[in-house]
């Protein structure tokens, strides 16, 4: 099948669950992503592996977070590694190298297991992850993924971690993502169109000066939200900060609206997000969502931050409370900057003054 034949409705095949053809890039890259969460500790938890098959290595991440900190030396855990990667490896059934963790396939795109233990720590981690419906591709030549597949899947988290020796059980909805191939240069370096330097960076002039930073054209911004009340409400989508408008609301693209268990695609013409900040920390502290899909339906939701995971001393991950037609639900709000882009942004947040520079 060629490129130009997939659209965003055509399935993926089991042969998805491993690694694919490479490009020469050597930046090819092919993740796995688990994510999931304990509302009643306002914790959140992520599963990450990012292999680089031309350059021969993998980082893979583990990382807990709570209310109590936010940084990775002061969270739940956290250990980040970066090794070299074996050939011949299957993603089907892996263990990743320096004590990473181990992911085995149980049914084709649709159940795993994960395990992982770290006895120096008194942690570990143990799930399995059933999905309730087939992976959903990104719309291809769609940012943020462009031509790069990507897969997103809800699904139940049912298992146990252990967290400083203590037993805590695991249940609870989540997401998965994949993506794969060439990203050109590091990820914060990757797939930026060439601003015209005779031209603003910013689309709509207006609205206070840090919105105004905040949807600069050109510096990589990503917003990525989703939340789920249960496996028949909820949303998934990618925020377009760098398209939004002086009022503050930006457009959303990508990912899906889910009602009454049927998931439509989410209208990126008609659907938009509103940011507020916390500006002493400047991660978001609560959203509003007005999401509407290419079936005509309409979800308003609101999401209020409850803890928040900052690897890089950027933006941050943050475990969402949602509220979704009169339910609350969970999910997450991932807000990735440049580190100068922001630094100005929270600089114009925290000022007194009207600081146009």
């Amino acid at each position: 099948m060629t490129d130009s034949a997939i659209t965003h409705d055509t399935p993926f095949v089991p042969e998805d669950d491993t690694f694919h053809r490479l490009s020469d890039d050597p930046y090819e890259t092919e993740t796995n992503w688990w994510a999931f969460n304990w509302p009643e500790r306002k914790m959140g938890c992520w599963v990450h592996a990012a292999v680089k098959p031309n350059r021969g290595e993998v980082t893979w991440r583990i990382f807990v977070w709570d209310e109590q900190a936010a940084d990775p030396l002061r969270l739940a855990y956290y250990r980040n590694v970066t090794a070299p990667m074996p050939d011949g490896a299957d993603l089907r059934d892996i263990e990743f190298p320096a004590g990473g963790y181990r992911l085995k396939m149980l049914k084709p795109l649709m159940e795993y297991a994960v395990h992982y233990e770290d006895r120096d720590n008194n942690f570990a981690l143990d799930f399995e992850f059933k999905a309730v419906h087939p992976p959903r591709r990104a719309t291809p030549g769609e940012p943020p993924t462009l031509h790069n597949p990507h897969l997103d899947q809800l699904g139940w988290f049912t298992g146990r971690m252990v967290l400083r020796g203590e037993q805590i059980p695991l249940k609870c909805l989540g997401v998965r993502d994949r993506t794969w191939g060439p990203r050109g240069g590091p990820h914060s370096a990757s797939q930026k169109k060439p601003v015209d330097p005779n031209k603003s960076r910013v689309l709509h002039p207006g609205g206070p000066r840090w919105r105004e930073i905040e949807r600069e054209r050109g510096r990589g911004r990503l917003q990525y939200i989703f939340g789920h009340v249960d496996e028949r409400t909820g949303f998934l989508s990618f925020i377009r900060p760098q398209d939004g408008d002086a009022d503050g609301w930006s457009p959303m693209n990508n990912g899906w609206l889910l009602r009454d268990g049927v998931f439509g695609h989410i209208d990126k013409t008609r659907s938009r997000s509103k940011n507020y900040r916390d500006p002493k920390t400047g991660w978001s502290m609560f959203m509003e969502v007005d999401a509407w899909d290419n079936l005509g339906r309409n979800m308003k939701a609101e999401g209020y931050c409850v803890s928040h995971m900052c690897e890089h001393g950027e933006g941050s991950n943050a475990l969402m409370r949602w509220e979704i037609d009169g339910k609350v639900g969970w999910g997450e709000d991932q807000d990735t900057w440049q580190h100068e882009h922001f630094r100005r942004m929270l600089e114009a947040l925290r000022s007194p003054n009207n600081n146009r520079l």
